[in-house]
């Protein structure tokens, strides 16, 4: 486990499964994530035995130290051991608060980006959001850096309308922690 002061990391349990599907399938959540239909109990135990065998995927629960419930998760996918990058994956899911202002949010993504440039040895880490996920940029350009590298123009289809996504950055070199 990674621990905090908070909330620490550690690996994703079966027994989690429930809990992370009913946070997955908050409609408030979902339309901001790639995976965008609803997830039953099959899809769960598929994506938890992938992760389980992957090379390349890094997932962790968040629970809270304090009483050792898990609260949220994030991860590290798709890690590209030639160009040093991943993709970064996160919420909060405990009381609906996707990116809260207890200070889950700084410390749990703090300790993953640590874990990624200082375990990993990665050299970017790299998140697709959609231009509606105010929450999340605001959030991640202004407690980390993250730049944004592009716009993927009508990415998304939400709400009856296309919407653009962003390609958002942080690279090891630009990252003060």
């Amino acid at each position: 486990m990674i621990i905090g002061e908070k909330v620490g990391l550690r690996a994703i349990e079966i027994e989690d499964l429930d809990k992370l599907k009913q946070w997955r399938n908050n409609t408030d959540f979902r339309k901001n994530f790639r995976e965008v239909r609803e997830l039953n109990q099959s899809n769960q135990l598929s994506w938890f035995e992938k992760l389980n065998k992957s090379n390349t995927d890094f997932m962790f629960g968040i629970v809270r130290l304090s009483d050792g419930e898990l609260i949220g998760a994030c991860g590290l996918l798709y890690v590209n051991w030639i160009n040093r990058s991943a993709d970064f994956s996160f919420y909060i899911g405990v009381d609906n608060l996707y990116v809260d202002n207890l200070g889950y949010s700084i410390e749990s993504v703090k300790m993953l980006i640590d874990y990624g440039f200082d375990s990993l040895n990665l050299n970017k880490i790299w998140m697709e959001l959609y231009e509606f996920d105010h929450l999340k940029i605001n959030f991640f350009k202004e407690s980390f850096n993250f730049q944004i590298d592009g716009c993927l123009r009508d990415n998304c289809f939400e709400a009856g309308k296309y919407w653009d996504s962003y390609i958002i950055s942080l690279l090891k070199n630009d990252y003060n922690n």
